[in-house]
């Protein structure tokens, strides 16, 4: 429409108005002008030589050409980068993949498994739990005279982004039979009690082990766990160097909860074992948890806490959304 308006100025202006009365203009001459792209409507300014425009081009030059798409090869760096920035992020933070090492939690866990660690929930402040299967740094030289792993390149790659664990990390998992403030006995074969309260171990413990071991080294014990440190045995009860049998380190056979990387939530390789890890029923029997309400209190302050700050940012952000409504 606007190349009709331009060509009837330059050419036809003048004999337009001789011709014909101003309200009968061609109705085509009428609409390409009233559409704005005219400014000397009515034919009354000077004529122009001002060559008609194209349909392809607009006031500012020609269109730009859009931008070629980057090939897969030039992106595929960049997706590598962000894919192992995620990945060490997640081993940081949130989970680790770790392998069983030894025969000391079957049948729970049987050696060559590969478990994942959940690493969050301790940075919000909870603590390891009676019944549950925890990886936690070596505290006092346990696993003196074992093998080191020899890993190589690929192998290497895969721990140092939380594919695999790490050969140079000593890390052992066991399962958190006392936390702090617990009474712990093994006398004879057992049952192992807690507060005086004898424990069901029939669904975890290898089959034909009795819950204590009767031995001089260890097996047979009376305890008293410290705040701040937990008590751990393996399920597999005589085949298993955990707390009973470290009662001469530092520690007196405790493992600090500083030095708890993580509950261990699901087995996940090989397939065919896949499954959680839940805390045994025993576990939750009355009259087991001696912890005053005021030490309850403290457990769960920092998920309080963590509410109480997310709160305000909820009502500010429906606060911005309602006057963003209103206007």
């Amino acid at each position: 429409m606007g190349d009709v308006a331009v060509g009837a100025r330059s050419g036809h202006d003048g004999e337009e108005h001789r011709g014909h009365p101003v309200g009968a203009a061609d109705p085509a001459s009428d609409s390409a002008v009233t559409s704005g792209s005219d400014p000397a409507a009515g034919g009354d300014g000077p004529p122009t030589d001002e060559p008609p425009r194209t349909g392809g081009e607009g006031s500012g030059g020609p269109a730009p050409k859009p931008k070629k798409p980057r090939s897969f090869w030039k992106e595929l760096p960049i997706l590598i980068g962000i894919a192992l920035v995620l990945a060490l992020l997640i081993k940081t933070f949130l989970v680790q993949a770790f392998s069983i090492p030894s025969a000391s939690m079957e049948n729970t866990l049987k050696e060559g498994d590969r478990v994942l660690v959940d690493k969050l929930t301790p940075w919000f402040g909870s603590e390891p739990e009676r019944g549950e299967v925890v990886v936690f740094h070596d505290p006092d030289n346990w696993l003196a005279g074992e093998a080191t792993a020899d890993p190589n390149a690929f192998q290497t790659v895969l721990s140092w982004i939380g594919l695999m664990p790490s050969a140079e990390e000593k890390d052992l998992i066991k399962r958190v039979i006392g936390v702090g403030g617990d009474t712990i006995s093994c006398k004879g074969t057992g049952p192992l009690t807690v507060n005086g309260k004898a424990l069901n171990e029939a669904s975890y413990v290898y089959p034909g082990n009795t819950p204590c071991s009767q031995d001089d080294q260890g097996g047979q014990f009376t305890v008293k766990v410290p705040k701040g440190f937990i008590w751990v045995m393996g399920d597999h009860r005589q085949n298993s160097r955990d707390s009973r049998y470290n009662q001469s380190d530092k520690n007196h056979g405790m493992v600090p909860v500083d030095q708890v990387v993580g509950r261990a939530v699901v087995k996940a390789w090989p397939l065919t074992r896949w499954g959680t890890l839940p805390v045994p029923d025993t576990f939750d029997q009355d009259g087991l948890n001696t912890q005053s309400a005021g030490s309850a209190a403290l457990t769960v302050a920092p998920q309080g806490l963590a509410l109480v700050g997310v709160v305000p940012v909820v009502l500010w952000r429906r606060r911005r959304a309602e006057d963003s409504a209103a206007r």
